[in-house]
Parts: C-alpha cells; structure tokens; sequence
C-alpha cells in the first residue's frame, strides 16, 4: 500500500528517486542557473546513479536555484510508488509518462504539505474535520495510476484546496487585525524592525527586502517569494506556512527565530 501523511515523507529523499528535479523541469541562464536547460532534458550535472555530481557546490557553480527546489517527496513517491522503480532511462515511453506525472504530483504533495500544517493549527480546530477529508482525498489522488495523474486538472483542484487553507490562516490570524499585502510588492522594502504580526503576505514579493528584527508572528507566508530577503534578527517562531525552501532562498543568521519544525540553512553564517 502506498504511504498515507502520518508516514508519507513530504521531503526529499534523493536515494530513491530517479534524478526527476534535474530532468523535467526547463531552467533558464540567470542568477540562479549557470546553464539553460530544457524540460524533459537531464541536467549536465545529473550523474549515472542520478546524483548531483556537483551537489556539495552548488552555490558557488552558479545553481542557487536548485538549492531551493522542494519536490515535496514527490520525486521518490512517483520513482518507487507510480512506476514501482522503473527507471526512465531504460524505457523512453516510461519515460514520457514518468515526466508528465512528476509536476503533478509534486503540486499535490505540495498540497498535503500545507494541508497537514493548516490541520495542526489549533485555531482552525472547527476546519480539522474538512482538513482531515482534503488530505485523505489528495493522497488518494497523488497515489492513483499514471494516466489519471497526467490527465488531472491540478490546477484546478489547487484552486478549491485554496479555499480551506485560506480560512484555516484567518482563523489563525483572527484577532488584531494585521497588514494585507496579499501578492503585494515589495521587492527591496524597508521593512526593518516592522510589526507584520497577523500580517496576509499570501504571495508577496520580498525579494531582497529588509526584514531585519521584524516580527512575522502569525503572519501568512504562503508562496510569498523571499528570495535573499534580509531575516537577521526576524522573529519567524510562529509564522505560518512557512517553508525550508523559503528559508534556504533567504539570507539570515543565528539571531533568525525560526519554527522547531524549521532549520537554519547550511549557507547562513553560524
């Protein structure tokens, strides 16, 4: 039987996946990739035992961007599960279906990601049931065979689950009412020392913005982009929705309060 979210892993296990993050999707020559890459075309980099070979450097080779990537477990699930350890590259049809039931996946264990994290907020204890259904219904999706998974609507699906984790965050954020900077920009902004407590940053763009000693209790950072965004000293102890790839794209230092769940990215100075 396939995992269920109690044991389902929802981070990536590299050992048992194919390499699938450095095959299907297409990157671009920029700050964040060396190279230009199509989709469905292995990375250079991307070894016969379909490791990295350049894993241990690849921030200084010019491939930040892949230390950020996040498949959510997706990788394995889809290697070992899907395809019961069939490997793309001894079968060029397994590896057609492979490429197009990876991306959907991993947006649906992205899913029960958030999912499992909204359904641990005691303040949306009156959602826990609904919560509870979206997850069962998801890992029912993620773990249904190959050609329903590349005709799923994903998309779509995301968009109802949207509904239920956006009231799971205002419950949570109920009280104090905090900033809207729902998909709001704010590239580059002066935020030092800002009270964001209960703040809707849903979206937001953060790059590079000042977030030293600001307070983001509570605050909704779901797809907020914080890419070297500055968190020295922010307090991210009770931040919801937040992830290590969040993290691991932002700058910070020991004096960053981050969630137990969460860890200081091996980058950051200790």
């Amino acid at each position: 039987m396939p995992p269920r979210t109690s044991d389902r892993a929802l981070r990536a296990d590299c050992a048992n996946c194919f390499g699938l993050c450095c095959v299907v999707p297409a990157f671009a020559a920029s700050v964040d990739f060396a190279i230009d890459k199509p989709a469905g075309q292995p990375c250079v980099h991307l070894a016969d035992d379909h490791r990295c070979a350049i894993h241990a450097a690849l921030r200084p080779q010019g491939f930040r961007g892949c230390t950020v990537y996040d498949c959510f477990g997706a990788g394995q699930h889809v290697s070992q599960v899907t395809f019961a350890g069939r490997d793309w590259r001894d079968d060029s049809r397994v590896a057609t279906s492979m490429f197009a039931v990876f991306p959907v996946v991993r947006q649906l264990h992205e899913l029960l990601w958030y999912l499992t994290e909204a359904a641990a907020l005691p303040a949306a204890i009156d959602l826990h049931p609904d919560l509870r259904t979206a997850i069962e219904a998801t890992e029912r999706l993620a773990d249904g065979p190959a050609p329903a998974l590349a005709a799923f609507d994903v998309e779509a699906y995301r968009a109802t689950v949207n509904v239920l984790l956006v009231q799971a965050s205002e419950l949570a954020r109920a009280g104090a009412p905090g900033r809207d900077g729902r998909g709001a920009d704010l590239i580059g902004a002066k935020l030092r020392d800002a009270d964001l407590t209960n703040a809707n940053l849903r979206g937001a763009y953060l790059i590079g913005a000042d977030l030293r000693g600001a307070d983001l209790t509570r605050a909704d950072v779901t797809g907020a982009d914080l890419r070297d965004a500055d968190l020295r000293g922010a307090d991210l102890g009770q931040t919801l929705f937040l992830l290590q790839s969040q993290l691991d794209s932002a700058r910070g230092d020991p004096t960053t309060v981050l969630p137990a769940a969460r860890a200081y990215p091996g980058h950051w100075p200790h």
